[in-house]
């Protein structure tokens, strides 16, 4: 499939479908808990992202399930959990793309456990997305947040830490992209 193809699909076939290197992926429909996971996660990232703004570092907004256009050639299209990404950087209609995304964040699945661990966080790195995280669920939401950074030279994520939900309820923070504080209790279902 081609970008010009993709653009001509309607809505609601575009939205049940990745295109990977120019082949069609069906999307299977994020169970409940994932989609109120998806929408928390989403919800405080712009809670955060309007503090840095006014802080004045810039407009960076949030939104979750939306396409992210990788490549034009052969087309690759993902639509992320959640995506951080800089306002100012497109015009107001203009395609999400990778050079936008600051941050890009996967909640694993049993069935996505190879796509968000494998196969999208290469697509997204060689894409140049400064950041990734991989969002881990329990029975009660998320339990684990994987970080990774973007090592310029090899094009290539590198660890650089994972938080895990503990009973005293800490709530780690983050500098980067943007300062962020991870409230557990939040991010539960």
């Amino acid at each position: 499939m081609t970008a010009e193809e993709y653009e001509a699909l309607p809505e609601e076939i575009a939205k049940a479908i990745e295109i990977v290197d120019g082949y069609v992926v069906y999307c299977e429909a994020p169970t409940p808990d994932h989609q109120t996971v998806g929408r928390r996660l989403a919800n405080s990232l712009e809670r955060h992202a309007r503090s840095a703004m006014e802080r004045g570092h810039g407009c960076v907004t949030v939104n979750n399930y939306v396409d992210l256009r990788l490549r034009d050639v052969p087309l690759l299209n993902r639509r992320p959990d959640v995506v951080l990404y800089r306002c100012l950087d497109r015009e107001r209609g203009e395609r999400l793309r990778a050079e936008h995304a600051l941050l890009v964040i996967e909640i694993v699945s049993p069935g996505s456990e190879t796509q968000d661990t494998l196969d999208k966080p290469a697509e997204y790195a060689k894409a140049g997305i400064p950041h990734y995280w991989v969002a881990r669920l329990d029975g009660t939401g998320v339990s684990v947040i994987e970080r990774y950074q973007l090592d310029r030279a090899t094009m290539l994520y590198k660890h650089i830490g994972t938080f895990m939900k503990d009973e005293a309820g800490d709530a780690p923070t983050v500098s980067n992209p943007i300062t962020i504080t991870i409230d557990w209790a939040e991010l539960r279902f």
